[in-house]
């Protein structure tokens, strides 16, 4: 298994990147959502396009419910929005005037548009998403390297990881979900509140992990910062039940699923790091995505679907693994069970009674990016590489990135989102 982002092999490794650092101000990452279907024009549900400049969708939605004098639940949105960033989406509010939405004056936040509807917006209403994004600390004359590589991005398609912000601040969101479909409580007690990591973890922080690991839990209570507020209620359980059980599922249920959806992302993602050489290529067994519905279907001949599959008509597809979702047969399936059980899992594992009422789906190894366009220039903050393009609603653009600068910078970067924000982007993934 590959646990760094850096890590994950990229389709373009043999052509040179142009390093560069991407979200140096808000401006210079900007995001328009491309909605699923337009507003009907009447309900009691307004769908509102607005733009946000440095707030977390969840932010966003607080501001909002505030002056409206409204609960957040009235406020309906499709996706989650990079906080380090300038973005365009929609939200759906219940019950309001339209007037009094349009003439709202908020710091950080415009209305662009209302439009009623009957129905509330959800996650995964969502078409696409274009991005404009300008690479700083590069030389504008290297625009000329990045074509090579958005060529074969667009012919063979750009890999479909998720992004580092899946995983957690720490990275081990994974192995947390692991851990709880293992039943391996103390497992879970481990890697939440002990296992200090010197990369990820402060002063404070390490020491208080490091008790725990030494089974001092007065002295871990005492050094959990207040802010560390899910930790220090966890500890305080197992130390008044003595029971690992009884803490581990004191644990928000939210919380729970969102480690879950996250060993469900890094499943997928080892699989398309294996698969990386063959990314457009079909295996007998596996299950393809029709790229024009979404739809799948058992491949028994892959060398007579190959030709739709290089057309882009279809792609192979990875596991998001859960008690519905189609199990490939032959190589591919084998891939699969071989990724499960190095958490120690079995393909089946989503069946067993109680072990979170996940769906699962297929997901294309690959998307393509579409209305591509790049350009080098210089303006008050210096030089920078500018690229715009647009990628299927799920997919990531530090992904796309990352194959473009050949540098850590680009993934790095999305560790700005709150942990708030990573938490709404797996349950878009979660139950499909």
């Amino acid at each position: 298994m590959i646990h760094r982002m850096q890590d994950l092999p990229l389709l373009t490794s043999d052509l040179p990147g142009v390093g560069g650092v991407l979200k140096q101000r808000p401006e210079d990452f900007i995001v328009q959502e491309i909605p699923l279907y337009p507003a009907g024009g009447e309900g009691e549900h307004l769908y509102c396009e607005i733009e946000k400049r440095g707030l977390t969708t969840f932010q966003a939605i607080s501001r909002l419910a505030e002056a409206l004098d409204v609960s957040s639940r009235q406020i309906g949105y499709a996706g989650m929005k990079d906080a380090h960033a300038v973005t365009r989406q929609f939200l759906s509010i219940q019950g309001v005037d339209e007037n009094r939405v349009q003439t709202l004056a908020l710091r950080d936040i415009s209305i662009l548009s209302c439009k009623r509807h009957n129905n509330k917006l959800r996650l995964g209403h969502l078409a696409a998403n274009a991005f404009t994004l300008k690479l700083r600390q590069v030389q504008p004359t290297d625009v000329v390297r990045i074509q090579p590589i958005l060529e074969r991005l667009e012919q063979r398609g750009m890999p479909n990881y998720f992004g580092e912000q899946r995983f957690g601040r720490r990275g081990n969101n994974d192995l947390l979900g692991a851990a709880l479909l293992r039943g391996d409580h103390m497992g879970v007690l481990k890697l939440l509140l002990g296992t200090p990591d010197p990369a990820h973890d402060d002063s404070q922080n390490l020491g208080a992990r490091k008790a725990f690991d030494e089974h001092d839990n007065d002295k871990a209570m005492r050094l959990w910062p207040h802010r560390a507020g899910m930790e220090r209620r966890i500890l305080a359980r197992l130390m008044k039940t003595s029971r690992p059980s009884a803490a581990v599922y004191a644990i928000d249920e939210p919380i729970r699923r969102l480690w879950v959806s996250a060993l469900q992302s890094r499943v997928f993602n080892d699989i398309v790091a294996q698969r990386i050489a063959g990314l457009d290529q079909l295996m007998d067994g596996d299950w393809a995505y029709k790229h024009e519905n979404g739809a799948c279907f058992h491949v028994e001949n892959a060398a007579a679907e190959q030709p739709r599959c290089a057309n882009f008509e279809i792609s192979p597809t990875g596991p998001l693994v859960g008690y519905r979702m189609s199990t490939p047969t032959g190589k591919p399936g084998q891939m699969e069970s071989e990724v499960l059980a190095q958490y120690g899992l079995a393909p089946d594992i989503f069946r067993q009674s109680g072990k979170f009422k996940i769906k699962g789906a297929r997901r294309p190894l690959r998307v393509k990016p579409y209305d591509v366009r790049y350009s080098g220039g210089v303006d008050e903050r210096g030089g920078y590489i500018q690229l715009s393009f647009t990628l299927p609603s799920g997919s990531f653009a530090t992904v796309l990135m990352a194959e473009v600068t050949k540098s850590d910078i680009a993934v790095e970067e999305t560790q700005r989102q709150s942990e708030e924000s990573v938490a709404t982007q797996e349950n878009e993934h979660a139950d499909l």
